[in-house]
């Protein structure tokens, strides 16, 4: 038995003994005869970027086999904009690598992510999984490894203030109960995140905390590990639908959304990455533990292509109001070490060669932890109006372009800042850098620009594009520029999109 089955959290993995990647129909068919499992759930992300289900309740062996082999019609047009209703059937079928108990269901339940095919049996090519499938594979086609990601998914909880214990403002980062309520609740969410399958780095506190009108706003973060770019979407998008379930449950409001009010931290979607090698190793760090040329290379493609990438990271307009100066937000296309206010941040490595924890408890021994498998590259400015597997997707391109164009290591060489981005020191530095977009039709124009990078090797489909393009430049842009100064419409436009993503 894999090692990494020892401590699973994933019931259907325990009890099949086998790691999720291997699952085939008839793992999932033992499971749920041995289990008496009555209902299966196919569940797949629309346009709107939340997640759909279809119920089935298992009648007998033959109509299981059925489902699961031949998957189900749905309705194409009611999910995306880019099908039209005179030819929209298509067909949904389970990833059984995505198995999972639903914790929430009445109904002993498994759940499944799924897969669009149109008419003639294809993957659907406007399909945002299918569209992330693409990129990893061609990422991995043009360098020969691996594309990997996780997510850092901040949110706020919120709730009656009952007046005990009340927390300081914006100074939540890492608060213990009881000047933090919601430790409980997170923890919570991590367990059943776990067992559909989430690989959980840690959970805590974040920096926002206010209380409004009677209402305490806590911000959480809840932090994955590094993983294959289309395990780390799906792990994604099923930890929201989670949180979002479990609060409501628990008569709790929840909000994923950018920017919740004036001058208090909004949440972000930040997202590390990291590059694999065929054997599993990472490629991160050269002989000297600093980053390899590989990764560089990787940076340089984010730096070009950064201001198209919030195009996908930054949906809505309220994404605009978090992306200021001095908030921890980025507005410069910059990298640096250590430092949150660049847009690509290369967080702190176990790089220096000390055994740190055989140094502060004697008598332990040391074992050989590779650490430099723990360096990533982190871009921060994305959010949860994102479709994540489209941002993981142009991610997994822009870093793929930093292999392809000769100019990459020069732009990474160029676009790197030491020390804090807003400091007066850099004020001739960001005079040379880009910025992103101020907008939604700002992100759009910018990602019309560099389509073409996007639409190479058949990543993006032009119609998906196209339709980006179309949703970006449909919000009243006079609108949101008058709410960036006006706490009144700001407030207006942040309810409009309150639950989005």
């Amino acid at each position: 038995m894999d090692k990494k089955l020892l401590l699973t959290k994933n019931p259907v993995a325990a009890y099949l003994k086998k790691m999720p990647e291997t699952f085939t129909r008839e793992d999932i068919v033992r499971y749920i005869t041995d289990n008496n499992v009555e209902c299966v759930n196919f569940m797949y992300p629309a346009a709107d970027g939340r997640l759909k289900t279809l119920n089935f309740i298992i009648n007998d062996l033959e109509y299981l086999n059925t489902i699961l082999t031949l998957g189900e019609r749905v309705d194409g047009s009611s999910l995306f904009p880019f099908i039209e209703a005179g030819n929209s059937d298509l067909y949904a079928l389970p990833i059984f690598s995505t198995a999972f108990v639903d914790p929430f269901a009445e109904l002993p339940t498994v759940g499944f992510l799924c897969r669009f095919f149109d008419k003639d049996g294809n993957p659907l090519e406007c399909s945002p999984e299918y569209t992330l499938e693409k990129a990893c594979t061609r990422f991995t086609e043009e360098t020969g490894l691996t594309f990997e990601a996780m997510g850092e998914l901040e949110y706020y909880v919120i709730k009656s203030d009952d007046g005990t214990f009340p927390a300081t403002d914006q100074r939540g980062y890492h608060e213990s109960a009881p000047f933090a309520k919601f430790n409980d609740f997170r923890v919570k969410c991590m367990k059943y995140i776990a067992m559909t399958g989430g690989y959980i780095k840690y959970g805590h506190s974040e920096v926002g905390n206010f209380t409004l009108d009677g209402i305490v706003y806590e911000q959480n973060e809840i932090e994955f590990l590094p993983v294959d770019a289309r395990k780390a979407a799906n792990q994604l998008m099923l930890a929201k639908w989670v949180i979002r379930n479990l609060a409501a449950r628990e008569g709790l409001d929840v909000t994923f959304a950018p920017k919740i009010t004036v001058g208090k931290a909004g949440s972000g979607l930040h997202i590390h990455m990291r590059l694999v090698d065929a054997d599993g190793h990472s490629v991160m760090l050269d002989k000297n533990r600093k980053l390899s040329t590989d990764a560089l290379r990787m940076i340089g493609g984010l730096m070009s292509l950064a201001p198209a990438i919030t195009a996908f990271g930054n949906t809505n307009p309220t994404s605009y109001f978090r992306l200021v100066p001095h908030q921890e937000a980025p507005t410069n296309v910059c990298w640096g070490d250590r430092n949150r206010s660049v847009l690509v941040r290369v967080p702190l490595g176990w790089t220096a060669d000390r055994d740190m924890c055989a140094e502060l408890n004697p008598g332990t021994a040391s074992i050989d932890i590779d650490a430099s498998h723990k360096q990533t590259v982190e871009i921060r400015s994305a959010d949860c109006s994102a479709d994540i597997y489209l941002l993981i997707a142009a991610l997994a391109v822009a870093a793929r372009y930093g292999f392809e164009n000769k100019e990459s290591l020069e732009i990474a060489r160029k676009t790197y800042v030491d020390v804090n981005i807003h400091d007066s020191k850099n004020a001739e530095r960001v005079k040379d850098l880009d910025s992103l977009p101020y907008s939604c039709e700002a992100s759009a124009d910018r990602l019309y620009d560099d389509r073409a990078i996007f639409e190479a090797k058949g990543v993006f489909a032009p119609a998906l594009i196209d339709g980006m393009i179309a949703k970006l430049k449909s919000y009243d842009e006079a609108e949101a520029e008058a709410a960036k100064s006006d706490p009144t419409k700001m407030l207006e436009l942040v309810r409009r999109f309150f639950y989005c993503g």
